[in-house]
This record gives C-alpha cells, sequence and structure tokens, in this order.
C-alpha cells in the first residue's frame, strides 16, 4: 500500500489522466495512504467524499481534497512543521 505526505500529493494527483470520474480517481487511489499531521486517511475514500462527480485538473481534485480534509489535518493553526 503506497503512502504520501499530504505536502507530496499534487505528485500523486498528476499521475491520473484528466479529466477523470470520482469513481475511477477513488478507484485508482483506493489503495494509497495519505499522512496528516493528525494520522492518516485513505486517499480513495476522501476522494469518494468530494462533492464533485468529475475533475478537470489536478487542481480541480486538489481543490475538492482541501474541502474534506478534517481541519487538523494540516497541524495546528498558523504553525509551520516545514516539510511534514
Amino acid at each position: 500500500m503506497p503512502t504520501v505526505k499530504l505536502s507530496r500529493i499534487e505528485t500523486t494527483l498528476a499521475d491520473l489522466e484528466y479529466p477523470i470520474t470520482t469513481d475511477r480517481a477513488a478507484a485508482a487511489l483506493e489503495d494509497t495512504t495519505l499522512l496528516l499531521a493528525d494520522g492518516e486517511r485513505n486517499l480513495g475514500a476522501l476522494i469518494e467524499r468530494s462533492g464533485s462527480d468529475r475533475f478537470e485538473s489536478v487542481e480541480d481534485l486538489w481543490t475538492e481534497l482541501n474541502n474534506v480534509l478534517p481541519r487538523e489535518a494540516v497541524g495546528e493553526p498558523y504553525q509551520s512543521e516545514g516539510d511534514a
């Protein structure tokens, strides 16, 4: 099962072919673990929780992921952990 840090997620998302449906993106990343400041989450499951039916670009998918990530996913507000 591959793992990816939140700070490196765009590289993983760029491996998908766009545009892509939510179902296809979730299936492609269902075995990927996303490492967050407060633990880890299944990337495919997070994508399934998005409100979109399809993504036109990496940026589009990244924006939707930010909407479903827990607030604590990036650590304490106003605190920088560098390349956490």
